[in-house]
């Protein structure tokens, strides 16, 4: 099962962290948000203190264990809110377990599947991972998430997730990566879904451009969408205060 970091009381929110991040990454969402709510923060499998034990994994595996996860934990309804890969994961937990969700959120995310330049790329990361490990890959990869007039002032947030992402297994890592590329196209759960669904959206992220945001946001019936100047990839420690000041609003309003 999934290792996880739980506490607070009332209205259930799941935070579900990225790409080569673990739930450290929620540290301080969960310390303020769990004054108001009961906050779950897993590590997915292959990150974090989560061990991946198969292989040939695809992104519905992650909902799954998540699914596993909040049974297990007597978790009747949440709001699941998902930061990159995390939102991958999000949706797909939105299209297998829709009644197990009052409302949930993409933090720098999308529903598009990968392009084919992006598919290149992905495998040029496994590549990459296969020869040189996952330390020199976390070296590279960190600090382009963020957005550049950001990076001074967040040093140390930097080489903090420059650490979390070189301690990830290099068999997570890269099942993870092909996961991310073979993913399907989810923008029908968007368009389906009756459910609240929030959008936290840097406005400088490469990772996941702002054209591809606003294709996206406007799908849900019920939508609630901010954007940020001057943030990248990475909001909640880009904007921290700001992302979560967000979060804590979606959730007054559900």
């Amino acid at each position: 099962m999934l290792q996880y970091k739980e506490s607070g009381r009332g209205k259930i929110l799941v935070l579900v962290h990225g790409f080569c991040e673990s739930n450290v990454i929620w540290k301080n969402f969960q310390s303020q948000l769990s004054e108001k709510y009961h906050v779950i923060c897993p590590d997915l499998p292959g990150f974090g203190k989560s061990p991946l034990k198969v292989k040939d994994i695809g992104i519905a595996y992650y909902a799954e264990m998540l699914k596993e996860l909040l049974s297990f934990l007597d978790v009747e309804q949440c709001c699941m809110i998902g930061h990159s890969l995390g939102g991958y994961v999000t949706l797909a937990f939105a299209e297998k377990y829709p009644a197990m969700l009052n409302s949930f959120g993409l933090f720098n995310s999308t529903a598009f599947a990968d392009s084919t330049e992006k598919k290149d790329s992905r495998n040029k990361t496994i590549q990459f991972i296969e020869k040189h490990g996952v330390e020199m890959f976390a070296q590279s990869f960190v600090a382009p998430l963020f957005y550049a007039e950001n990076r001074t002032r967040l040093k140390e947030e930097i080489g903090l997730m420059t650490s979390i992402a070189g301690a990830s297994s290099k068999e997570g890592v890269i099942e993870a990566t092909k996961a991310m590329r073979d993913r399907q196209d989810r923008v029908s759960v968007l368009k389906n879904t009756s459910l609240p669904v929030l959008f936290i959206i840097g406005k400088e992220d490469t990772a996941v451009p702002i054209e591809k945001s606003l294709e996206q946001c406007y799908l849900p019936a019920d939508s609630t969408v901010y954007f940020i100047k001057g943030v990248g990839h990475m909001g909640m420690l880009e904007a921290e205060e700001k992302t979560m000041k967000m979060i804590d609003a979606f959730l007054n309003r559900i």
